[in-house]
């Protein structure tokens, strides 16, 4: 008997479709791509963003794909009348030797014949932490051909996250969880930083079962100050334990995004044929015909997906349903409307 709640996964003959291991290489000092020049997936003419994930996940080099992405997104952002946040000017201060002449206020020095520098309102430094599930249920893809497994659409979207987060001038940390916590980097600031976040990011693997609420507490723990958590899951976990653990970072003072990544095999059976459903984690089986069990699975979907918005809002988290054959765009965008409301 599978266990009540947990969708189950029909069996494939797929292997894991991944990006490269530590072949892959680094450049975090080439030049940043002006956001007015075109971006787009080769031989497509798509922007990034807006690609497959599946043609992201075959460029292959992480990093690349990460900047694409979020200079596609910041291209949308300029070409629509929705700018994001932006710091505000709070007042004049005398300049002092040293200081970064970009600010001078020229109008200041007409009127005084005195140099003054422009003074802003900056956005309140966040510490977001990007907690992201590698268990086996995530390494799954109904079609490993035309899509990607779940864990390397969490993957793709981390490293956008990341770059996105550290453009801003906020500290980006990841937390990578199975039944235990598999990958722990502390946020920072530091462009530099992102080098850092790729390489765990491209050395996960999906395997054991899934802990989220023990990854979430432990994240608790570590943010001493108001910050963000960005939760990437398929939320096939312990549904009680891990809605407390949320509840738990809400309380404490925390922001809570939770991107539910599903498969688009998850959301309804085919409609007939025989097969063999199983869980990934535990390795339980059930022999049936798809067409007997359609209807009911897709209601017990939709119930699990109603009661994970339901409860995320209850709580005051964001919550979003995203499926691996979604382009990152949307992603993207619900993160920087929870920004914004933070700024």
């Amino acid at each position: 008997m599978l266990p009540a709640g947990r969708p189950i996964l029909a069996r494939s003959r797929s292997e894991r479709i991944g990006l490269d291991d530590g072949t892959e290489s680094y450049n975090t000092g080439s030049p940043e791509i002006a956001a007015t020049d075109p971006v787009s997936v080769p031989g497509s003419g798509t922007r990034p963003d807006l690609a497959d994930p599946r043609a992201l996940s075959d460029l292959g080099r992480l990093e690349l794909v990460a900047r694409g992405v979020v200079e596609g997104f910041l291209i949308g952002l300029h070409r629509s009348p929705h700018r994001g946040f932006s710091v505000e000017f709070a007042e004049n201060r005398p300049y002092y030797a040293g200081d970064d002449i970009r600010f001078l206020d020229w109008r200041m020095y007409a009127r005084s014949d005195r140099w003054y520098l422009k003074q802003f309102e900056e956005e309140t430094n966040l510490r977001a932490y990007l907690v992201l599930d590698s268990s086996q249920s995530m390494n799954w893809s109904s079609d490993p051909i035309r899509r990607v497994s779940k864990l390397e659409y969490a993957r793709l979207l981390a490293a956008s996250l990341s770059n996105l987060l550290l453009r801003q001038g906020d500290a980006a940390g990841l937390v990578a969880f199975d039944d235990r916590i598999r990958a722990h980097v502390s946020p920072r600031a530091s462009r530099r930083h992102l080098a850092t976040l790729l390489r765990e990011l491209v050395a996960l693997e999906g395997h054991g079962q899934s802990e989220a609420g023990s990854a979430l507490k432990d994240v608790a723990i570590r943010l001493r100050r108001r910050g963000l958590i960005v939760l990437m899951s398929d939320l096939l976990v312990d549904p009680a334990g891990t809605r407390r653990a949320l509840h738990f970072l809400r309380h404490r003072g925390h922001e809570v995004l939770v991107f539910h990544i599903m498969d688009p095999g998850e959301r309804e059976l085919p409609a007939s044929g025989d097969a063999i459903y199983f869980d990934p984690e535990s390795g339980d089986e059930l022999r049936t015909s798809s067409a007997a069990l359609r209807g009911e699975y897709a209601d017990a979907v939709d119930r699990a997906v109603a009661e994970w918005r339901r409860e995320c809002r209850k709580m005051g988290a964001d919550y979003h349903l995203l499926t691996t054959d979604t382009p990152l765009n949307p992603g993207l965008g619900q993160y920087l409307e929870k920004r914004a409301r933070l700024a």
